[in-house]
């Protein structure tokens, strides 16, 4: 208690005192040395031993059902001003072809893109999607890259192995109208995964069943946003006047959705290094094939030959968001399998 007094007086339940112990490192085994079964058993009684009187009085009550019910329609619409940007961008955009010059196109798309921002600053600071600390700012960039990549980086790839770039080079807004509707689904999905886990956390008596139980609602949790992202991607591509399933766009929203949702747990840096993974092996690709037009050093090239005559120009960013966004997934069903992960996250969002 002397050790631990802190967690003990500032906790509103046991549970936060149990993801305390174990952010701590203590375990079932551990608490089995306090003459306890569980770390859970051990928190209870480190509760009850706290006097109500030296608890913070500053901790917010738990919020009622009402109160709880604006919330999420608060931040429900947040999330929706990303899509409504971007969809009136694109409509504008095509309703003004044949009148609106290069210049004036070029200002509303800069126009959209700043309201599209604006909108994911608003959607991010509020509900599920809202982390307790600030992301890292190599993360940051990392996504802003990848958001480009997915705009420019295929066009760009295919002028380089032709002979280019030649600088002239046009956008794809589809990947962006897909994935700025999508951020809406993400948000509820990592509500949906929130809400469960904490009922997990609250029905477990035991670390290791905690960890076992919630992994699935991972799964499941990523498995609905991925079923949103696949609806929602080819409808924005028929918007554009392309068909099909885009598969880096699918592997790059599976990606920035795993990266938030670890932000979110408190797990930044872990999101951070698969968004500049994915950052590094899009930008190899490039690389190697200008490198591989030096005398001699043609086999550099080779690699992203053959992955572009399998899969095409869209296979190098597929790749690379798809590796990164596994290893996110591995680390995140470790990560998130821990009691402390959702009583961080409960933090972040109040």
């Amino acid at each position: 208690m002397h050790r631990h007094r802190e967690l003990c007086e500032r906790a509103v339940d046991p549970l936060e005192i149990a993801a305390g112990l174990e952010a701590h490192g203590l375990t079932d085994r551990t608490a089995a040395r306090y003459r306890h079964r569980d770390v859970f058993s051990l928190a209870e009684e480190l509760y009850a031993r706290v006097p109500c009187i030296v608890r913070d009085p500053a901790a917010p009550p738990p919020p009622r059902k009402g109160r709880d019910t604006e919330a999420r329609a608060g931040w429900t619409l947040l999330t929706l001003l990303p899509g409504a940007a971007c969809l009136a961008t694109t409509g504008l955009l095509r309703a003004g072809e044949g009148v609106l010059t290069g210049g004036a196109r070029d200002a509303v798309t800069g126009a959209g893109a700043l309201l599209v921002l604006v909108g994911l600053r608003f959607s991010l600071r509020r509900g599920p999607l809202a982390a307790a600390s600030r992301p890292r700012r190599a993360a940051t960039v990392c996504g802003c890259w990848v958001l480009a990549y997915a705009m420019y980086g295929d066009g760009l790839l295919t002028q380089v192995m032709s002979g280019g770039p030649d600088g002239s080079r046009s956008g794809d807004l589809a990947p962006l109208l897909g994935l700025a509707l999508a951020v809406a689904p993400a948000a509820w999905c990592a509500h949906l995964f929130s809400v469960h886990a904490r009922r997990r956390l609250a029905g477990s008596r035991a670390l290791e069943e905690f960890g076992a139980g919630v992994r699935p609602v991972l799964l499941g949790a990523v498995a609905l946003f991925l079923c949103a992202l696949l609806v929602l991607l080819p409808v924005a591509g028929l918007a554009h006047g392309s068909g099909g399933i885009p598969v880096a766009a699918t592997a790059l929203g599976f990606l920035l959705f795993l990266a938030r949702l670890l932000t979110v747990h408190g797990f930044p840096e872990a999101a951070a290094t698969g968004l500049a993974a994915a950052c590094a092996l899009e930008a190899t690709a490039p690389v190697l094939v200008l490198a591989g037009r030096l005398p001699g050093l043609g086999l550099l090239a080779r690699p992203v030959d053959a992955v572009v005559a399998a899969g095409g120009a869209g296979a190098v960013p597929a790749l690379a968001c798809g590796a990164a966004a596994l290893g996110l997934l591995i680390h995140a069903a470790v990560a998130l399998s821990r009691a402390s992960a959702h009583v961080m996250a409960r933090a972040g969002t109040k």
